[in-house]
């Protein structure tokens, strides 16, 4: 729920709001006309043509700005230029009457779902125990005075409870494009392990940056990341043999995979290089989420939580400067998933050989198709999550914005599934690479040649070897890490609504 603002609250004085304007001294118009009610068309045409300064027909920062004041409503102007971005469909730079229109019935949505999660009594009204009780949900004590306070700044009968329509004219042109009640249920990179860690980071909320629940949140996250790819490793390990090995004329199936594995090492061969694969979790996820958080400072954003462009950018950003540090840890996994029996001895002594035999150079081979990788991974998975979760916002979202088990893992394993469908390719190459000087007699090529030899030599369904384990793994891997994410969560005392 919108805690900042209800926090807000207990230091700014009470402010008239948007339900309190009137055309004329003799006509006032209920707040509830706003977004509903028989007149509705009527009274949005006339509050759209009283921000509507110059009459131009568009709703613009300085039209808000002056339109606002003359109703009493006071918005700082990063909080006016977020309206406009909101419901700015067309890029122009200002709201015509339908994205007007458009943006108000979003935002009361939206709001219908924070008023609906305070109000814990389900009686249509919030009272002072019941905003102490949200608040202290997401780990923020205040006193019943302060819950008061905030319950005298949208208190307009003085019955010291909010009604609906009291709390949607108090927020309704007060921007909220990712309220926290939504961050809280829809993460997913954090929670959801498909073996790849180029997804962009979940969003916290101030809340959980505050009382320490975020380190807790990644550490459950990086715990069943482990178990999950622990669970899944055999698939990922045969993904990366028909990567390196399947060819037209050496075709290798799934079943003839586990065999020829089982024949060579054994059955503790099928995990053979999953103990790096899990090391590389910690680090990885650490420094993603620090960059990411820095990486939002430098682009100047202030605000709590960031648009789809500007996330894209921040944890595209982020995931390579992530990459880069533990990449030499991904060249291994690989090396050691090729390995024969008793050729390493283990970690040390794979990374001792490559740096004796091939320098340094080795630890960064691959690395700029892994890099080219993340764009689309990153982009289509974000993309694709956030119109699903919107979709179930807008049609399905009632009472609550938690989706449930069944829909939270349905979105996940859809984007993540599409992301690597687009980014398959660039992934392929990078292990090809990351192999070449195993491969006795076979040439050195750099990313542009090797992609142009495989499409010479196998066709486009070359850069798709293993792409059936690969995919096999997903839904296993997302239902166990999510399992283990909520006991591990639990553990570590994480505290759900």
């Amino acid at each position: 729920f919108v805690s900042g603002q209800l926090l807000e609250c207990v230091r700014v004085p009470r402010q008239p709001v948007v339900g309190d304007w009137h055309s004329d001294p003799s006509q006032s118009a209920h707040p509830c006309d706003i977004c509903g009610g028989p007149e509705q068309e009527h009274r949005l045409k006339v509050l759209f043509q009283v921000l509507d300064v110059n009459g131009d027909g568009g709703i613009c920062v300085n039209d808000l700005t002056i339109g606002l004041k003359k109703l009493g409503v006071h918005r700082t102007e990063h909080e006016l230029m977020k309206i406009v971005k909101a419901g700015d469909k067309d890029l122009d730079g200002q709201l015509d009457f339908e994205e007007f229109v458009h943006y108000l019935r979003d935002h009361e949505k939206k709001l219908r779902l924070v008023f609906k999660s305070l109000d814990k009594k389900n009686d249509g009204r919030i009272d002072s125990q019941e905003i102490m009780q949200s608040l202290r949900d997401l780990g923020v004590n205040i006193s019943e005075e302060q819950a008061e306070k905030i319950l005298k700044s949208m208190d307009k009968n003085g019955t010291m409870t909010i009604d609906w329509n009291e709390w949607r004219d108090y927020h309704l042109l007060h921007p909220a494009d990712n309220i926290p009640e939504i961050i809280l249920y829809w993460k997913h990179s954090t929670i959801l392990d498909v073996g790849e860690s180029l997804l962009v980071p979940d969003e916290f909320t101030a809340e959980e940056k505050k009382t320490g629940m975020w380190w807790r949140h990644l550490v459950a996250g990086g715990g069943a990341g482990a178990v999950s790819r622990t669970c899944t490793a055999p698939l990922d390990r045969l993904k990366v043999l028909m990567q390196v090995h399947s060819s037209k004329s050496n075709s290798m199936h799934m079943t003839g995979g586990f065999v020829q594995m089982i024949r060579e090492g054994g059955v503790r061969s099928l995990w053979r290089g999953n103990g790096i694969n899990v090391i590389k979790i910690a680090p990885e996820s650490a420094i993603k989420f620090m960059a990411y958080e820095q990486i939002k400072r430098l682009i100047g954003s202030n605000q709590e939580t960031l648009g789809i462009t500007e996330r894209l950018v921040a944890g595209s950003l982020a995931g390579a400067s992530a990459q880069s540090s533990i990449y030499p840890m991904e060249v291994l996994k690989t090396r050691l998933a090729l390995g024969r029996t008793g050729q390493y001895s283990g970690i040390v002594d794979c990374a001792k050989r490559i740096f004796q035999k091939e320098g340094v150079a080795a630890f960064y081979k691959g690395y700029v198709p892994n890099m080219l990788g993340i764009i689309p991974y990153a982009g289509i998975d974000l993309a694709v999550y956030e119109t699903l979760k919107n979709y179930w916002l807008q049609c399905f979202a009632t009472d609550s914005a938690n989706p449930g088990v069944f829909v939270l893992l349905a979105c996940g394993t859809t984007s993540s599934t599409c992301g690597q469908l687009a980014s398959y390719p660039l992934a392929l190459v990078r292990t090809r690479m990351q192999a070449q000087a195993t491969l006795e007699g076979g040439p050195q090529m750099n990313m542009t040649a090797l992609f142009r030899h495989i499409i010479r030599t196998e066709g486009p369904t070359g850069l798709y070897r293993g792409l059936a384990p690969n995919f096999m793994k997903v839904i296993p891997s997302v239902s166990i890490s999510y399992v283990v994410y909520e006991y591990l969560k639990i553990a570590l005392g994480v505290q759900s609504k």
